[in-house]
C-alpha cells in the first residue's frame, strides 16, 4: 500500500453502540496472551461481545483461536482483511510489539476502536502516530496496561498522598527471572514452516531468514521486534509508578548493563540498571535474567506475582518514604514501618486482567474516556524506550517531555524511531 493511499484511507461510518448492542471484535495476533484476554473480554461482555475474526501469520494459530471463539469466525493471514469488514466494531491487537502501531493506526482510520497490548509501540515515533490517529479519527484506543484496573494501586496512591509513610523520594522497580545457564538457547536459520507467512511476520522490521527464536515466544529477545524485558514487564510497572506518584514526565535517564552470563542467541542484556530522575524523586529500574530474587523474603500467607521458588520475589515496586516503605506487585502490597507512626500490614488483590477487560467493554459502550487511554499508555511506554536508548548510547540523557525528544543529543534522538521496511513505512 502506498503512503498516500494509507493516509487517505476513508473513515468508515462507525456504528454507535447502544447499551444492549452486541460488540463484534476481530483479534489480530492469536497467541496465548491474545486468546486469554479475548476470553476475558467475551466474559466481561456477558454474552454481548463476539469475536468474529481471527488473524495471524500462522494459519494454525489463527484456526486455534477461531475454535476458542466458537460460532463460525473467519480466519485471516492479513490484518487488512479484518479492517475491511464493515461488521467489525473493534479490533484487539495482540501481535508481537513491532506490529502494534500499524494495525492500530489503520484501524482508527477505518472507524474501529482498538484494544492494543503493551508495550504500546516498538518505538516512540510509532507511539506518537498511534495517539495522533486515535485523536484524528475520534476512536477509543485502550492500552493493555491492566495494572490500571487493579484495585490496590489507587489505595497505595492514597496512602502515599496522605503522608502516612512520609515523603517518597526513591522508587525502585525490578523484573527478575533465572534463565541460567542457556537463556533462550540457540537456533539456526531454517526454512519457513508450512502455513507461516514469514514476510508478513517481519512486516516493518528488517528482512531476516526464518529463525524459530525470532518467532512467537522468544521474539522479545531481539531488538527488531521488541525492547526486551524493560519494555515487556517494565512498562506495566512504570505505568503504575506514574499512577501512584501522579507524575509521568522524567527529566533525565542513564543506564548500564550487558550480557554477562547467559549463553544464548538473544540480543538483550541479562543485567540492566536504569536510573530516572523525576520531579521530586528518583526511580531505579533493574532487570536481571540470571536470578529470581528481585527483593527476597516473603510475608507468610502472602501471594506474589509469578513466584516460583520458596523466597523469590521476581517482580515489583518499592516506594521508600521517610516513615516506612510500601512493596507491591500486580496482586498485592505490603506496608513496612520505619517507626511506630504506621502499622505493618499486607493485602492480596485479584489479578487485574479480567477487570481491565471489563473496563474496555464498558468504555466501548459508554464512549467515556479510558483511564488506560492510548496517550496514557504512550507516556508509560516512553520510559522503557528512553531507558534502552540510554543503555545503547552509554550517555546520561536529558529528556524534554513536552517535545518528546532528548536535549542536545542527536544520536539519541535518531533512535526515537526507525525507518520501517517497505511497503510498511507508513507512519
Amino acid at each position: 500500500m502506498e503512503r498516500r493511499a494509507f493516509v487517505a484511507t476513508a473513515l468508515s461510518a462507525a456504528r454507535i453502540l447502544g447499551a444492549n448492542d452486541r460488540i463484534r471484535i476481530g483479534l489480530i495476533g492469536c497467541g496465548g496472551r491474545g486468546r486469554y484476554v479475548a476470553k476475558c473480554i467475551r466474559e466481561a461482555g456477558a454474552g454481548g461481545v463476539e469475536y468474529i475474526a481471527a488473524c495471524d501469520v500462522s494459519a494454525e494459530t489463527a484456526a486455534a483461536a477461531a475454535k476458542d471463539f466458537g460460532g463460525s469466525p473467519e480466519t485471516y493471514g492479513d490484518f487488512r482483511r479484518v479492517l475491511d469488514r464493515k461488521d467489525i466494531d473493534a479490533v484487539h491487537v495482540a501481535t508481537p510489539d513491532h506490529w502494534h502501531a500499524i494495525p492500530t493506526v489503520m484501524a482508527c482510520a477505518a472507524g474501529k476502536d482498538v484494544y492494543v497490548e503493551k508495550p504500546l509501540a516498538h518505538n516512540i515515533r510509532e507511539g506518537q502516530a498511534m495517539v495522533a490517529a486515535a485523536r484524528r479519527h475520534n476512536r477509543i484506543v485502550v492500552s493493555g496496561t491492566q495494572h490500571r484496573s487493579a484495585t490496590h494501586f489507587p489505595e497505595i496512591a492514597r496512602i502515599i498522598e496522605s503522608g502516612e509513610i512520609g515523603k517518597v523520594h526513591l522508587v525502585r522497580v525490578w523484573n527478575f527471572i533465572n534463565l541460567m545457564p542457556n537463556g533462550i538457547g540457540h537456533s539456526d536459520d531454517a526454512p519457513t514452516p508450512s502455513g507461516v507467512d514469514w514476510d508478513m511476520y517481519l512486516g516493518p522490521a528488517p528482512k531476516r531468514p526464518f529463525n524459530a527464536l525470532r518467532f512467537q515466544r522468544t521474539y522479545r529477545w531481539f531488538w527488531d521486534y521488541s525492547g526486551g524485558f524493560i519494555t515487556d514487564y517494565g512498562t506495566h510497572r512504570f505505568d503504575t509508578v506514574h499512577q501512584i506518584m501522579g507524575v509521568d514526565k522524567p527529566k533525565s535517564v542513564v543506564a548500564t548493563g550487558g550480557k554477562f552470563a547467559l549463553k544464548d542467541d538473544g540480543e538483550i542484556p541479562d543485567i540492566m540498571q536504569v536510573t530516572y530522575e523525576y520531579p521530586g524523586f528518583v526511580m531505579s529500574y533493574e532487570a536481571c535474567l540470571i536470578s529470581a530474587h528481585g527483593l527476597g523474603g516473603r510475608t507468610p500467607g502472602m501471594r506474589y506475582y509469578n513466584q516460583k521458588g520458596p523466597e523469590d520475589r521476581p517482580h515489583g515496586e518499592a516506594y521508600y518514604g521517610t516513615n516506612g516503605a510500601i512493596f507491591c506487585d500486580r496482586i498485592g502490597f505490603e506496608v513496612y514501618p520505619d517507626n511506630d507512626k504506621i502499622k505493618r500490614r499486607y493485602e492480596n488483590r485479584p489479578e487485574p486482567t479480567p477487570l481491565h477487560a471489563k473496563h474496555f467493554v464498558e468504555t466501548l459502550r459508554s464512549r467515556k474516556p479510558s483511564y488506560a487511554d492510548v496517550a496514557v499508555g504512550h507516556r508509560s511506554t516512553i520510559i522503557p524506550h528512553i531507558g534502552n536508548i540510554a543503555y545503547k548510547t552509554g550517555l546520561k540523557l536529558q529528556w524534554d517531555a513536552e517535545k518528546e525528544q532528548f536535549t542536545g543529543a542527536a544520536e539519541a534522538n535518531r533512535m526515537l524511531g526507525r525507518e520501517a521496511r517497505k511497503p510498511w513505512n507508513l507512519i
